[in-house]
């Protein structure tokens, strides 16, 4: 209890010192901002902003109201977004293999009901595991191998795309892959040349891309604002739980471009392309974080691709419509993991190659 407490006590502390500090950030005059900004920097002027919040005012009596403003906005509009799912290597089998299904879905919003849905997967051999027996820790290669499935399936569709200016493709997650600072120089670059190829594809197709953050713990605002007011680290608030008060569905606070250390500075020239608002997308709970290629903000699309953004989020219930049916469409089930070792036992039978599987799975296999 006592941990807990003091936990507690101290967030809230460091939080009240980092909202007034936002709150003063704010309200300064453009000659007060830093030069050069560390975390974020500014791209949207502050002082056309209600306490760093820019309104939507969107306001309907009942979704049927809010349904047809989406399809002012979405009707014409193709939404595209990719996930993915895994079946990790087990110790209930005698060799290293594992599974990746990548799923995606199209929808047209052509008032016809279009859409696509499919899936891709790839089999990991214990040559592409690197391992020589089923206990070896392999997962980060498994995920590694997602990943990249999933970035070359956005670039393929937005290499392919018909009508550029009227299509808008999601990515689960962030284009900064801090995540992949921890892994070895050749991991991490994998994550990073992807990404890279993402965004400079985007920018030359001018295909929109939204790398959609549902929960961010991310800190390039309060990095500012901790060198900018000298208020010492304090790693437990993060930007979305710093600027979402005030905030009502559909605000949002100004663009920034994202200048944080670390993997972003190898990122070439998409060093300084990534930019970043947050987004109010549910009545409760802090915004999500958006992070766009520059080039949108440059082409006067910004509010365009927002509205977008918005729609999706309104059909979804509180998230993008589009990435939770892409979820849907790669999940791999308990069921899907029991197909899966069949198909390879019988394959194995076939091709006269031992693959042993343990008691335990048998005795699973048998009672269900």
């Amino acid at each position: 209890r006592s941990a807990f407490s003091q936990f507690d006590v101290k967030t809230y502390r460091d939080f009240g010192r980092y909202k007034a500090s936002w709150e003063r950030f704010c309200q300064a005059p453009p000659s007060d901002w830093p030069p050069k900004a560390i975390g974020a920097k500014i791209l949207e002027p502050l002082t056309e902003t209600e306490s760093g919040v820019i309104r939507a005012n969107l306001h309907w009596a009942s979704r049927e109201e809010s349904l047809a403003w989406v399809r002012q906005r979405l009707t014409g509009v193709t939404t595209f977004a990719v996930d993915g799912s895994q079946i990790f290597p087990s110790k209930d089998l005698s060799v290293p293999v594992a599974l990746v299904q990548v799923g995606w879905y199209e929808n047209r919003h052509d008032g016809q009901g279009g859409y696509t849905k499919d899936v891709e997967l790839d089999v990991l051999t214990p040559a592409d595991l690197k391992a020589g027996n089923s206990a070896e820790p392999v997962d980060r290669r498994v995920n590694m191998r997602r990943f990249e499935m999933e970035v070359a399936r956005l670039v393929r569709y937005i290499e392919a795309v018909s009508e550029p200016e009227r299509c808008l493709v999601f990515l689960d997650g962030s284009l900064v892959a801090t995540f992949a600072e921890a892994f070895d120089p050749d991991t991490r670059d994998v994550y990073r040349l992807a990404l890279m190829k993402l965004l400079a594809v985007s920018q030359a197709r001018q295909v929109p891309l939204v790398g959609y953050i549902d929960t961010s713990y991310a800190r390039d605002l309060t990095t500012t604002l901790a060198h900018l007011y000298r208020l010492g680290d304090a790693p437990s608030v993060h930007d979305a739980q710093m600027v979402h008060h005030q905030m009502q569905w559909g605000d949002r606070t100004p663009l920034f471009e994202c200048d944080r250390s670390g993997i972003l500075l190898d990122y070439g020239d998409q060093r300084d392309q990534i930019t970043f608002t947050y987004l109010k997308t549910t009545r409760d709970g802090y915004p999500a974080r958006l992070e766009l290629p520059r080039w949108i903000w440059e082409a006067g699309r910004l509010n365009q691709v927002l509205d977008w953004v918005r729609g999706e989020v309104i059909i979804g219930g509180g998230y993008p419509y589009v990435i939770e049916t892409a979820d849907q469409t790669a999940v791999l089930q308990a069921q899907d993991r029991q197909i899966f070792y069949r198909i390879l036992q019988d394959w194995a039978d076939r091709s006269q190659i031992q693959i042993r599987l343990s008691r335990k799975m048998v005795s699973k296999a048998r009672r269900r």
